[in-house]
């Protein structure tokens, strides 16, 4: 039976330096945090059993609700604001609101998607879940969002509010376009695509909304989750991955940006928030390549070839030659937009008019080794 996780923003690799790095108060609420998110993996749902439960819940227009859990943890709360209501006086839910709202005007307008599923899935979004949660998350059937470390003493803090990003609602929002198309399996380099899509289409809706060029665009995930404490521009950077923060208590960015730096391990799924360095940066070359507006040519291509080509199982190789192909059917062979994505994978090490597959690399998923470090129980 084919299942799929919990996906949340924050990488787990995060979460353990500050378990390790932090003051007592970060350390205990990191714990949790890793615990929960163990727990919900527990709870997760066949991903065909959620595609039948959106038929159920299709529109043929925008619909959007918004829930507060007043820091509970039982899904999904009490409905706050719904489509067409004014602004309320949480900017939590405002922002869950708009953002949500931006992420489908994209797949609507962009790429014809009609919502997440393609079917008209409403968009149900949770605010406040539980107390101190730092991470926002799609669990298959809505998004959860939690408040940061609004209740450390304010030298301690290291998260804002989680629907303070525009970026980090259309990467979570994405993992559900994922789900419904591919299904990309949620481990090693499948798990690391995975990632990458949310990735790009979370700068994607961005850019869009901003109006912003490829040239323009900053390209970091997470802008404007850490607070002034943390040495650190966001979680991930897509132009210069391993490069987003170096702080004392979060470690430093590890995530590679090159086929040679691939980091084989058994934690995160196989690294799969780490390695998709590396196919974020085949996008951002590919991008900035072709110019002008990231949605229009290389959204597009890349788009496509996650509803119509790519399998639960495609590894970095895989994407590389199908992106370039699809690049070839849409805009012509040797096109200026084909060349762009090969020159995209070069930049990483892979070479996208090969038809092999690179090997896949050794390791199983496990939960962090920090519930071992401090005597956590799964």
């Amino acid at each position: 039976m084919s299942r799929h996780p919990i996906y949340c923003i924050l990488p787990p690799h995060m979460l353990k330096e500050i378990a390790t790095n932090g003051t007592e108060p970060q350390k205990q609420m990191a714990v949790r945090n890793l615990v929960s998110a163990s727990r919900m993996r527990g709870q997760r749902q066949d991903a065909r059993e959620l595609l039948s439960l959106s038929r159920t819940l299709a529109t043929t227009d925008k619909t959007r609700t918004i829930f507060d859990l007043k820091q509970g943890s039982t899904l999904p709360g009490t409905i706050i604001r719904q489509e067409g209501d004014p602004p309320s006086q949480d900017p939590a839910v405002n922002e869950a609101y708009d953002f949500s709202g931006a992420t489908y005007d994209l797949y609507k307008t962009v790429f014809n998607r009609n919502s997440i599923d393609g079917n008209g899935l409403k968009l149900d979004s949770t605010v406040h879940y539980q107390k101190g949660y730092d991470n926002a998350f799609w669990n298959g059937q809505q998004m959860v969002y939690g408040d940061g470390d609004e209740d450390l003493p304010p030298e301690q803090q290291l998260f804002n509010r989680f629907t303070k990003s525009v970026d980090v609602v259309g990467h979570e929002l994405t993992h559900g376009v994922t789900q419904f198309e591919a299904n990309l399996t949620y481990y090693q380099q499948p798990g690391a695509l995975n990632e990458s899509y949310s990735d790009v289409y979370g700068s994607i809706v961005k850019q869009y909304m901003l109006k912003q060029s490829a040239a323009d665009a900053d390209w970091i995930i997470g802008a404007g989750l850490f607070t002034a404490n943390v040495k650190g521009k966001g979680i991930r950077s897509m132009k210069a991955p391993g490069t987003a923060y170096n702080d004392p208590v979060l470690g430093k960015d590890p995530q590679p940006d090159h086929i040679n730096g691939y980091v084989n391990t058994s934690s995160d799924n196989g690294g799969v928030h780490i390695n998709s360095g590396i196919p974020n940066y085949a996008f951002f070359v590919t991008a900035t390549e072709i110019g002008g507006f990231s949605w229009e040519k290389a959204g597009l291509i890349w788009y496509n070839t996650l509803k119509d080509r790519l399998k639960f199982d495609s590894d970095f190789q895989k994407c590389a030659n199908l992106t370039w192909q699809v690049a070839g059917e849409q805009f012509g062979t040797n096109s200026l937009e084909q060349q762009a994505v090969r020159k995209g994978w070069s930049a990483v090490g892979i070479d996208a008019t090969l038809g092999g597959v690179s090997p896949a690399p050794s390791g199983s998923g496990c939960l962090p080794t920090i519930f071992q470090k401090l005597g956590a129980t799964k």
